[in-house]
């Protein structure tokens, strides 16, 4: 108030400050769009390089996962998967309950046990191996060697077997006639059989199951080996104080892709092997799915077959990877 004046004036006042508007809060789904156009961009040529892969599994492994609703169906080609009679797990029950399931399974899995126990430590004993030899020009012509049978069919090996031991005009007896022994039956003995076929196996995938580990190996810090060799250990505390703990990872991640392919022994390789006298012990998943599935035509029969070692499988690679990480390791996911 003007005292002098009198008359009022007016009070001051705060300079008007407009509300601020809040900002509009970033789209929280548009992150990992732009995240993932920004990754595509950036390493678009590795996706590009990949992209066969992805294909082929798109193509050959998860579109095909469609037809698997046959195994619960009576399946006719004429009708097609969709209007084909629904019979639920029919074709289960005739399985489990078929004279054939215990013996294909016992064939099977004492097959996949002695390809688990003998043939999976070889690559990495040979790797071990490799690795400690001194001379590269001596290294790499043993690996070239080792390498080779991987290239070989199953049909070419399975010939190669049958040329050396065959009973009467084989290599191996006619040098034991020669030396006047007896002659070996392998070929129609049932009690060589499980033997013969993991020694093809040995013989054809060890050297080419040691790349894995070799990468493994190249990638242990030399460092180790030095502080080991002051410490006064040897060749062989080396390999396995320092070698065999550093692979040890892999090692586990192969083994758990191993069991799950428990059911699985290859159809070529036992299929050409097969002969009357070993059928009892030659009979397997892959070869009665063929004869049943292929020759007979009972498709949906053998569809849950193929189920049924797909679910083993998958169950298997769950269990040993939650047992893998109960001990501390990585597991395969």
């Amino acid at each position: 108030m003007d005292r002098g004046g009198g008359h009022l004036s007016p009070e001051p006042m705060d300079a008007y400050t407009a509300p601020v508007q809040p900002r509009p809060a970033p789209d929280q789904s548009s992150r990992p769009n732009r995240r993932l156009r920004s990754d595509l961009k950036r390493d678009r040529w590795l996706y590009l390089l990949a992209l066969p892969g992805i294909l082929f599994f798109i193509v050959f492994k998860y579109f095909p996962m469609y037809g698997l609703v046959i195994a619960f169906e009576n399946y006719s080609p004429f009708k097609g998967i969709i209007r084909s009679e629904w019979v639920g797990f029919a074709h289960f029950e005739r399985f489990f309950s078929n004279p054939d399931f215990l013996l294909l399974l016992r064939n099977t899995m004492a097959i996949n046990f002695m390809k688990l126990f003998l043939f999976f430590p070889l690559p990495i004993l040979l790797a071990i191996l490799l690795n400690e030899l001194r001379s590269d020009k001596y290294k790499k012509l043993i690996q070239t060697v080792v390498y080779l049978p991987h290239f070989l069919s199953w049909v070419l090996i399975c010939g190669l077997t049958y040329l050396l031991f065959a009973t009467g005009d084989g290599f191996v007896n006619k040098v034991l006639a020669e030396l006047g022994a007896d002659k070996w039956v392998v070929l129609t003995n049932p009690k060589l059989f499980w033997i013969m076929i993991t020694s093809q196996s040995i013989w054809k995938e060890a050297g080419w199951g040691t790349i894995i580990f070799l990468a493994a190996i190249a990638g242990v810090n030399t460092q180790l080996y030095e502080a080991a060799t002051i410490d006064g250990a040897g060749r062989l505390r080396r390999m396995w104080h320092v070698t065999l703990p550093a692979i040890r990872t892999v090692i586990v991640i192969l083994l758990i892709l191993r069991i799950g392919e428990i059911m699985d022994v290859g159809f070529e390789q036992v299929f050409l092997m097969s002969n009357g006298a070993v059928s009892e012990v030659a009979d397997v998943f892959d070869t009665y799915v063929y004869r049943v599935g292929v020759q007979q035509g009972q498709f949906s029969f053998t569809a849950a077959v193929g189920l049924f070692k797909s679910i083993v499988g998958l169950t298997l690679v769950l269990l040993s990877n939650w047992l893998a990480k109960r001990f501390g390791e990585e597991g395969v996911y």
